[in-house]
């Protein structure tokens, strides 16, 4: 897919370009980025290197990943990322993001989600949306939570971060909670109840 722009009141969420590096290797010298992602830790300067100029143009060249700067509209601050990947099922995606510390509460990163959201149902035909972080990773559950996901349970050794298995909060995004059609029927499970 050729690499696009997409933009919301107060923000772009545009390709990650080379120039990116900088920003990214401060950003994610966070301690909870760190800890939370599976961003290399400790992370180098390659690693933000390698992430801008090879695996993010990479992801949008063979349709595996869509990686957005999330910068901000009025000064072009970065203020986080967001992934968009596919999964082994058709029409299913999953996103994953960090925020950096600075901008941190005052919910840019909710508001990338629901733009990168809509993009994922309306431009790649998305059906179902996934997130999942590790149990105990608050912050990330909440914007899931604002962005209007579902939790929809607990996958036991779930993520692998670093070496170490661990266990995962899980929730989804249909395009039907924004409103939007799908591109394939959804029959829910209908609540039974006992004669």
């Amino acid at each position: 897919m050729e690499p696009i722009t997409l933009t919301t009141d107060r923000l772009l969420l545009r390709p990650f370009a080379p120039g990116d590096a900088d920003d990214v290797y401060a950003a994610c010298q966070d301690p909870d980025i760190q800890r939370w992602t599976v961003v290399p830790s400790p992370y180098s300067r390659t690693d933000a290197e390698l992430f801008t100029r090879q695996f993010s143009p990479d992801g949008w060249q063979d349709d595996s990943m869509y990686n957005f700067a999330v910068v901000l509209r009025d000064g072009g601050a970065l203020t986080g990322a967001l992934g968009i990947n596919c999964r082994n099922q058709p029409g299913t995606y999953e996103v994953g993001y960090w925020t950096a510390g600075e901008h941190r509460g005052r919910g840019y990163t909710t508001e990338a989600v629901r733009r990168a959201a809509r993009w994922t149902f309306t431009s790649l035909g998305g059906d179902r949306l996934e997130w999942r972080a590790e149990t105990g990773n608050v912050p990330s559950r909440a914007v899931a939570l604002r962005a209007g996901f579902r939790m929809e349970g607990d996958q036991r050794s779930g993520l692998l971060n670093k070496g170490v298995r661990r266990d995962t909060w899980t929730g989804a995004l249909l395009p039907c909670d924004l409103g939007l059609p799908g591109t394939c029927a959804y029959l829910p499970a209908v609540a039974r109840t006992r004669p």
